[in-house]
């Protein structure tokens, strides 16, 4: 599931959902609504497994 996969990125990254959404699909509601029931596209899921995948930068909480 998608989300899961998020979750444990964010976890690992301290990456805030918002910065997520808008570096990874241009929606920073994107992580909030998936929370919520969103159901992606194929499309979108591909998009945000690539931005994961490819992540070169390291973000953590102060």
């Amino acid at each position: 599931m998608l989300i899961r996969k998020i979750e444990k990125f964010l976890d690992q990254t301290g990456m805030p959902d918002t910065k997520f959404g808008r570096l990874a699909a241009h929606d920073p509601r994107l992580v909030g609504d998936l929370r919520n029931g969103r159901e992606p596209r194929s499309a979108m899921v591909r998009r945000v497994e690539h931005f994961m995948n490819t992540f070169g930068g390291t973000v953590h909480a102060a």
